[in-house]
């Protein structure tokens, strides 16, 4: 980036430092601006990160839980078949003997 220096600037060196000086001031203003925003920034995304981990979770809780359901609903379905079918065969015994 090319930079447009007066005359005055180019023969007096007082006048070329002053003007460094103000030019450096601006420039570390506009960068401390612009960490000031990074920092907002890194710190949304932040946020944004620990409630999608927090929703995850949440919705692995709720799928371990139907999960559970159905497997106990499955296990308790196998023991009424079993017992059905345990008294059946007794009954078949007791009838047929």
């Amino acid at each position: 980036m090319a930079m447009n220096q007066s005359r005055l600037e180019r023969e007096n060196l007082e006048a070329h430092v002053d003007l460094c000086a103000e030019r450096y001031r601006v420039l570390e203003e506009k960068l401390n601006r612009l960490e000031a925003k990074l920092d907002g920034l890194t710190e949304a995304l932040t946020k944004v990160a620990d409630k999608q981990t927090a929703s995850t979770l949440s919705s692995n809780k709720l799928v371990i839980g139907a999960a559970a359901t159905v497997i106990a609903g499955l296990l308790s379905t196998v023991v009424v078949l079993l017992l059905n079918l345990n008294a059946a065969g007794t009954m078949a015994i007791i009838g047929g003997g």
